[in-house]
C-alpha cells in the first residue's frame, strides 16, 4: 500500500491539462514495508526503491535486515526471495520490549527506526458479520462489519486487513478435455476428465482501513463496515470466507497510516492542506539527507473468519455475472495450427461435440477457458481452513 505514495503520472496522464503537483521525488528513496506482531511466527521485512509514474518498483536485494530489541537480543532476516526478507526463527514482539528495525544495503548504506513498542493487546475482535446492505449510492450487495471493545480503554487506534477467500465453479465445465495425439500430422483429440471443475481463490485487502476511539466514550468499535462487495461480484456467487485482522496500533503508527490514506485520495491534491513528505519513524544513519517512505511497526493482533453462502442473503435470486458470458457452443473447431495454437497457448475449453458440422466446421465446438475451466481463475486445492 505504500506505493500509492507514487501514483501521481498514473492519475493523471489523461488529463485534459496535465496537473503537475509540487511533491518532492527523489530518484530512488528507500520504501520500507515492517511491521512485527505479537504473533509467534516467521515475520517478513519488504524493501523497494521508489520509482516516478506508472514504473515498477526496483526491488532491493542483497541487504542485511536485523531487529534488535532493547535487550540487544537479534533477529536476523534472509532474503527468501527479490526484496523480501524473512526471520531466521519464529519470534512475536513482547510486552514491555521495545524493537528496532536496522537495514545495510547492498552499497553500504546504514539506515534505522527508532524504538517501537508493542501497544498493549487489551482487547481482541468480538464479531464479524456480513449482512446484505446498500450503500449511500444505491448499490446493492454484502458488508462486511467489525465488533470490538477494550474495557481498559487503552487500544484506541486500530488498522484492518483481511484476506478473502471464495469458491469458483466453472459454469459451462464438461467432463473432456482436448488432447494433442500428434503434431505432424496434426491430430487432436478429447479424452474423458476428472477435476478442473471447483477451485478457490484468495486475495488480501490492498487498501488502508483505520478507525479509532480517540474522544468518544468508550474503546468500542461497533458495526465498522471494512469491506463491500456488490451483489454483481462474481467471487460471492458460492461460497464465501474472509479472515479479518484488527491491529492495534501506537498513534504513531495510526497517524503514519492517516496521512498516508489522505495523501492517496485524489480530493487532497487539491486542498490547501497538502501533506508532502510523510515521515516515517526509519532514518539514514550517516549525514546524507536522503529520506525513507515507510514505517516499522510493532502491532498486536487477534482475527476471526466468517463464511457466508450467496443463498444465504440471495434466496431464489440469479447469481452474479460471471467473468465471461460463456455462450453454449459458441466457435466450431477444424483441426488446424490454429486450434493447435490455441489448445497449447490454454486460452480454450472443450465445450460440447458437434454432430453435425457444416462445411469448413469442425468435430467440436470450443468456449473461453474460464467457461469450463476452474483453474484459469484459482487452484483446485481446497483451502485447510474451508468449511462447507
Amino acid at each position: 500500500m505504500i506505493f500509492t505514495f507514487f501514483w501521481v503520472y498514473i492519475i493523471f496522464g489523461g488529463c485534459t491539462e496535465p496537473f503537475s503537483p509540487d511533491i518532492p521525488f527523489s530518484d530512488s528513496l528507500l520504501v520500507v514495508d515492517a511491521t512485527i506482531t505479537n504473533e509467534l511466527k516467521n515475520h517478513e521485512v519488504f524493501l523497494s526503491r521508489s520509482t516516478q509514474g506508472d514504473e515498477e518498483p526496483d526491488l532491493e536485494s542483497n541487504a542485511t535486515v536485523r531487529i534488535v530489541d532493547d535487550s540487544q537480543q537479534q533477529f536476523s532476516f534472509t532474503e527468501t526471495e527479490t526484496g523480501t526478507y524473512v526471520s531466521d526463527v519464529m519470534f512475536g514482539a513482547e510486552p514491555n520490549r521495545s524493537y528496532r528495525l536496522l537495514i545495510t544495503t547492498a552499497s553500504g548504506r546504514e539506515y534505522a527506526s527508532s524504538p517501537a513498542v508493542l501497544p498493549p493487546q487489551t482487547t481482541e475482535i468480538a464479531d464479524v458479520y456480513a449482512e446484505r446492505t446498500t450503500t449511500e449510492s444505491g448499490l446493492d450487495g454484502m458488508g462486511i462489519f467489525v465488533n470490538s471493545f477494550d474495557p481498559t480503554g487503552n487500544s484506541i487506534y486500530y488498522k484492518y486487513e483481511y484476506e478473502e477467500t471464495y469458491k469458483i465453479i466453472a459454469p459451462r465445465w464438461v467432463p473432456f478435455g482436448f488432447a494433442i495425439i500428434n503434431e505432424n500430422p496434426l491430430i487432436v483429440d478429447v479424452r474423458s476428465r476428472q477435476g478442473q471443475r471447483i477451485c478457490f481463490a484468495s486475495e488480501e485487502s490492498n487498501t488502508i482501513i483505520l478507525t479509532n476511539t480517540s474522544g468518544v466514550g468508550e474503546d468500542r468499535v461497533t458495526d465498522f463496515n471494512i469491506r463491500f462487495i456488490n451483489r454483481d461480484d462474481y467471487i460471492i456467487s458460492h461460497r464465501y470466507s474472509v479472515l479479518v485482522k484488527q491491529f492495534v496500533l501506537s498513534r504513531e503508527a495510526f497517524e503514519f497510516y492517516e496521512k498516508l490514506q489522505d495523501f492517496s485520495g485524489v480530493e487532497s491534491l487539491f486542498s490547501d492542506s497538502q501533506p508532502g513528505f510523510i515521515v516515517g519513524n526509519i532514518f539514514p544513519q550517516d549525514s546524507g539527507n536522503d529520506r525513507v517512505v515507510g514505517i516499522f511497526e510493532v502491532s498486536s493482533v487477534s482475527e476471526k473468519r466468517l463464511f457466508f453462502n450467496y443463498s444465504d442473503f440471495f434466496p431464489g435470486e440469479d447469481l452474479p455475472p460471471f467473468v465471461d458470458d460463456c455462450p453454449p457452443g459458441s466457435t466450431s473447431a477444424p483441426e488446424s495450427e490454429e486450434l493447435l495454437r490455441l489448445i497449447r497457448a490454454n486460452t480454450i475449453s472443450f465445450s460440447n461435440f458437434n454432430q453435425n458440422p457444416s462445411p469448413g466446421q469442425g468435430r467440436w465446438f470450443v468456449q473461453p477457458r474460464v467457461c469450463g475451466d476452474c483453474t484459469a481463475l484459482g487452484t483446485e486445492a481446497i483451502p485447510d481452513f474451508w468449511e462447507e
